[in-house]
């Protein structure tokens, strides 16, 4: 996914994590009877109460109501829940979490605010017999306590883009990379995937600036580039966006200044779109929110049910990321959406042991 300003969880997260346990122990008997440990009979798919939970409000995540539904309603779950009410704190996301467990959800996929302190939480889940998906986002490290992990392969996404990028440059010059937070590890995964591309030109691209903690929201992505432009746009050849905000303020701030720069770009947001097909956005690189959701919702259904098991718990899977240009702006979302098939089958045929 892209990156997104999470803050530091610190002292509040440790806090309410006391307080999750407490909830969760106390709620732990309807759950259990449909999480995804143990053995006994199947149960009816109408007993999944799915719930997805990003860390925060941000466009990226809006999909997921659609295809939640979607899930809902082709797979028969009893309910279904979006909720984005964390603000971005990891202690308000243990809040809800807490919320939606007394309110009997025992298939929740979750977008970590903090990914060096979710671990904590996917084990509390899992402990009292809730299913766990990490989606978008994997947590920081080599260790994932979720079930399973649906995310963007960032690195690749990145490396993809910025070949893109350089290619529409003519393989040579000067390009800038603007992204989200910093101390991200999804955003520390893009910076090795554009350096990688850069470092393949063998010195025919220079990487003038990697400019970092501008997705905010699109008025501090707005600022960041308009500075950059009036001090070095005669100078930039190409520009690299990996994270949303910075993606629509570039494609603004190019086309409102005149220059002769090739910009790839993040996601769909349709001024992204518009602007790949009339020419003044050489591409972007988009990812796949809605087969996290519904593919993710289809996994955490037959976890909760009791239907299936993870062959290797906390196994991570790459949701996808597709290059668009003019040439396949009107259907690249049918790849999207074929891909999401593959995905699922992939599940059903190599990632689950099913009764």
């Amino acid at each position: 996914m892209r990156s997104i300003t999470r803050p530091g969880a610190g002292i509040a997260a440790a806090a309410a994590a006391a307080a999750l346990l407490l909830v969760l122990t106390g709620c732990t008997s309807a759950a259990q009877n449909s999480g995804s440990t143990g053995g006994g009979k199947a149960e009816s798919a109408s007993s999944v109460k799915l719930a997805l939970v990003p860390g925060g409000a941000h466009p990226y995540f809006q999909p997921w109501k659609e295809w939640g539904t979607k899930a809902k309603t082709d797979f028969g779950f009893g309910d279904f829940t979006f909720n984005e009410t964390a603000g971005w704190d990891q202690s308000k996301q243990n809040d809800v979490l807490n919320s939606l467990v007394s309110n009997g959800y025992n298939a929740i996929g979750i977008f970590g605010v903090s990914p060096t302190d979710i671990n904590s939480e996917f084990k509390k889940l899992k402990s009292a017999g809730i299913s766990v998906g990490s989606l978008a986002s994997c947590p920081a490290g080599d260790t994932n306590d979720a079930d399973f992990c649906l995310s963007t392969d960032t690195q690749q996404a990145a490396y993809l883009a910025a070949k893109a990028a350089i290619a529409a440059m003519g393989g040579k010059g000067n390009l800038v990379h603007l992204t989200g937070n910093a101390v991200d590890s999804n955003t520390q995964r893009r910076e090795a995937g554009v350096k990688k591309a850069v470092d393949e030109t063998n010195g025919a691209v220079t990487l003038l600036t990697t400019v970092t903690d501008i997705d905010k929201d699109l008025a501090t992505a707005q600022k960041a580039v308009s500075d950059l432009l009036a001090a070095h746009g005669s100078e930039i050849n190409g520009i690299v966006t990996t994270a949303y905000n910075p993606a629509v303020a570039s494609a603004a701030g190019i086309k409102a200044a005149g220059l002769p720069i090739k910009l790839i770009a993040i996601d769909d947001d349709p001024t992204i779109i518009a602007g790949i097909k009339e020419g003044s956005i050489a591409g972007t690189v988009v990812q796949n929110p809605g087969a996290q959701a519904y593919v993710g919702g289809w996994v955490l259904g037959q976890l909760a049910t009791k239907a299936c098991t993870m062959k290797q718990p906390g196994v991570v899977v790459d949701s996808g990321s597709f290059v668009v240009t003019k040439d396949n702006a009107d259907t690249y979302d049918q790849q999207r959406q074929d891909f999401g098939k593959t995905l699922k089958s992939k599940f059903q045929n190599e990632l689950l042991s099913c009764k």
